[in-house]
């Protein structure tokens, strides 16, 4: 899909929520590529490379997740406020406020109004919403849907390079070369989790939590919803939409 470059006038500060296989993460690839103001903030990546060079952080998180334990919201938002910070959005916690979730309070400093990002991974629950408001003003939450039934008719034909993440489907958004990563070359995988039973569990999952999440940001003021059959039939509504409201 070809789209021309647009700069954003205004700050934003994106969520996209949506069903597994709704095609989130072909969404934040376009998303970046035509405005390049945007960045991609990944709670999932920051969480893996934090681990990776064994930050002070990324010590706790691993040995939270060696004991069998999910890595607590509270560390999920210091990984978003270091990596604010490290873009210069976010001013350095005070001596007496070290963690990010004693600086998120209603009176910690503001993120830079320069600042435009996506947000990945975080948040999947309305509690986790509530405590991302006092760190990060979201001002765009965006609700992708698409009907179970043709995100189940295409799971089948979705191919992932697995270091990046980067996502393809053989119906639309296929590789340059079958089977290979369009930007390494390296061949592509299936996922395990992509099957029909799994899917619906995750679906469950998602449905169980994603109503009080979308009810928190209806009530802010900042949710939208789009319908399509596809991530092509969803892109040019969703880049009209970001447009009109931060171009």
């Amino acid at each position: 899909m070809t789209r021309a470059i647009r700069p954003l006038r205004k700050a934003a500060r994106i969520i996209l929520i949506g069903a597994p296989g709704v095609g989130k993460g072909t969404q934040t690839e376009r998303l970046l590529t035509r405005f390049p103001d945007l960045a991609s903030i990944s709670s999932g990546d920051l969480l893996r490379e934090n681990v990776r060079r064994k930050t002070p952080l990324g010590l706790k998180a691993e040995a939270a997740m060696q004991s069998g334990n999910l890595v607590p919201d509270s560390m999920i938002l210091e990984l978003i406020s270091s990596e604010l910070e490290s873009k210069g959005w976010l001013p350095p916690p005070t001596p007496t406020s070290t963690t990010a979730a004693a600086a998120a309070t209603p009176n910690s400093p503001s993120v830079s109004a320069n600042a435009s990002f996506i947000l990945d991974g975080f948040p999947r629950t309305a509690t986790q919403a509530s405590s991302l408001d006092n760190l990060v003003p979201v001002n765009f939450v965006v609700h992708l849907v698409t009907p179970p039934s043709v995100i189940l008719s295409r799971i089948g034909s979705r191919w992932v390079h697995e270091p990046s993440g980067r996502v393809y489907n053989a119906d639309f958004n296929a590789p340059k070369v079958p089977g290979k990563d369009d930007v390494t070359g390296e061949p592509l995988t299936q996922r395990q989790d992509d099957s029909i039973d799994t899917w619906k569990q995750r679906l469950h999952k998602f449905e169980e939590t994603s109503k009080a999440l979308l009810e928190h940001y209806q009530r802010k003021g900042c949710l939208w919803r789009v319908e399509g059959d596809s991530s092509d039939e969803i892109s040019p509504k969703l880049f009209a939409e970001i447009e009109r409201h931060f171009c």
